[in-house]
């Protein structure tokens, strides 16, 4: 029953924010053509990659779904470097997760992991557009990727529905049957950790870089979309790792998959690669380390600021919120209320 009673002390927490970053999420989709993202990321300096970084969190894609837009846009003109950039960016963060993130972790954690995925993206943007081209990209496919039309690159000229009710309906049907699954497992597994694991079980792995670095070994090669890994990453926070490592965690996480890297080894070649890898390893590392210093040295506590976060919405609104999540999980039922 404890059990029980935690997963559903998370799933409530996190109902309310998880809607309201779906709702986001489809009005973004609803007025965000892919040609003004190809006109804004074009070129290869630095000031494209800082776009590419800039305009990718907020785009409700998954690391699948990031693929084959990107491509689109690297073949639309978009350089290397911008390319990688949006290639990290846009799984990294989105809104439903920068929403769950502050409301489970705390808004200091929100704000570092934006930045963490920011400066992930443009360093390793930088990194990866200084390598030489060495093969013709060519045609790819999204194949051992998420099958849902969700994961599909937007298109203004395809035909399909637009507009706002278009929008709305790719973020209750193709964006929530992606992240459905891995959110219950998520939160199922968070519950998992609070309940049975005590908080200074982990706390003697946690601390220094060989703990960080293990965290992003870890981390690179699962695929977990951003909004699931928030609520493990919180497990693992309150089972006594440190912030700095819960951190490597979501931003490794969700920013590779094997679908990333067999595709962007296809489409930029095996020293892109290597590049890749290393820098996300660095980058996160470090990032890791410097947010465990300045926690040292300020004393801030993310999980207390959680805490306090949690307690802003009335229960009943978290229902609700719940109440409505679940029935438009459930395809039958959505297409009836909705006819998505």
């Amino acid at each position: 029953m404890t059990l029980v009673f935690e997963l559903l002390q998370i799933a409530l927490t996190a109902a309310p924010w998880l809607l309201l970053g779906l709702v986001i999420a489809g009005l973004i989709k609803a007025w965000l053509p892919e040609h003004l993202l190809q006109r804004w990321m074009g070129g290869r300096g630095l000031g494209s990659i800082v776009r590419a970084a800039v305009i990718g969190m907020p785009l409700p894609l998954c690391s699948c779904g990031a693929i084959p837009t990107a491509i689109a846009l690297h073949r639309g003109g978009a350089g290397r470097g911008p390319t990688t950039s949006f290639l990290i960016s846009t799984p990294g963060v989105g809104v439903d997760s920068i929403l769950l993130t502050s409301v489970l972790l705390g808004p200091l954690m929100a704000v570092v992991r934006v930045a963490g995925a920011l400066v992930t993206a443009i360093v390793t943007g930088l990194l990866v557009g200084f390598t030489r081209e060495t093969k013709t990209p060519a045609p790819a496919t999204s194949g051992g990727c998420c099958a849902s039309s969700g994961c599909h690159a937007p298109d203004a000229n395809t035909g399909e529905p637009s507009g706002l009710k278009a929008g709305l309906r790719y973020a209750f049907s193709d964006l929530l049957d992606d992240i459905s699954a891995w959110m219950f497992a998520g939160l199922l597994l968070a519950g998992v950790l609070v309940t049975l694991v005590p908080p200074d079980t982990l706390a003697y792995y946690s601390g220094g870089l060989l703990a960080l670095m293990l965290m992003a070994v870890v981390g690179i090669p699962l695929y977990i979309c951003a909004a699931a890994a928030t609520p493990v990453a919180a497990g693992l926070l309150l089972a006594g790792i440190s912030p700095g490592m819960a951190l490597v965690f979501l931003l490794a996480g969700p920013i590779t998959s094997l679908a990333t890297l067999a595709i962007l080894r296809r489409e930029l070649g095996n020293p892109a690669l290597v590049v890749y890898l290393a820098s996300v390893l660095a980058v996160t590392v470090l990032v890791g380390w410097v947010f465990d210093t300045m926690l040292g040295m300020t004393g801030w506590n993310p999980v207390e600021q959680a805490s306090e976060v949690q307690e802003l919405l009335p229960i009943w609104l978290e229902w609700s919120a719940l109440g409505i999540l679940a029935l438009v999980a459930i395809r039958p039922v959505r297409k009836r209320l909705l006819g998505f």
